[in-house]
């Protein structure tokens, strides 16, 4: 969207402006609830790959809300509200990695005290890992390789692959103009293959791949 743009035309583009205008205008709490609704899913989502715990996913995603009610009397669309939302929440997830860095804390023991997945798994006559204990290693592989980028890149790879969102709306999330995000997004799709090469053809793989 053009800032050059009224909020008004701005509206007319976006449902999901118009409803803010209500919320700032009116106080309208249907209003709001209704953007909860659209959002919630998937912003504890992104929050979730961005902090990798669902309980702290779930507390940022309803602080990014708060904070979005919190601001309505200012609110002024210069973009997409999705694009503002997922810019406060990545500020919030930014904030929650430096504060969890500056007092780490012991990491939890899987299951059989420190033993991997498949040595945790029942017995099998094969020793063939199940399809649910392979998705496990997957996504902990992927938690993994996602921990390897800096923050700027695993924000744009989340966005990217889990919002589907263009160069230049990751770009406007992280204050980036659409080149740097694409010269940001091929060195992590690089680092990203490299961390999950043992992994390939593992149920198809992680989807790290973009062309656009």
């Amino acid at each position: 969207m053009s800032a050059g743009l009224t909020s008004s035309q701005m509206a007319l583009r976006d449902p999901d402006i118009r409803l803010m205008l209500r919320v700032r205008d009116a106080d309208d709490s249907a209003a709001f609830a209704e953007l909860v609704g659209r959002f919630q899913h998937r912003l504890v989502a992104v929050m979730q790959h961005l902090i990798g715990d669902p309980a702290e996913a779930e507390d940022l995603a309803q602080e990014a809300f708060l904070r979005v009610y919190r601001s309505r009397a200012k609110y002024h669309p210069t973009a997409k509200f999705s694009t503002w939302l997922f810019a406060v929440a990545h500020n919030l997830a930014l904030n929650a990695r430096r504060d969890r860095k500056r007092r780490p804390v012991l990491p939890q023991q899987g299951p059989g005290e420190g033993g991997s997945a498949e040595a945790a798994a029942p017995d099998r006559p094969d020793n063939a890992p199940s399809h649910h204990l392979r998705q496990l290693e997957l996504a902990a592989a992927v938690r993994r390789a996602l921990d390897t980028l800096n923050e700027r890149q695993r924000a744009a790879v989340v966005l990217s692959k889990f919002e589907d969102m263009p160069y230049a709306e990751i770009g406007a999330v992280l204050g980036m103009s659409a080149k740097a995000v694409k010269s940001l997004l091929a060195r992590a799709r690089v680092q990203l293959r490299d961390a999950l090469k043992g992994y390939v053809g593992l149920d198809g793989g992680p989807p790290v791949e973009d062309e656009r």
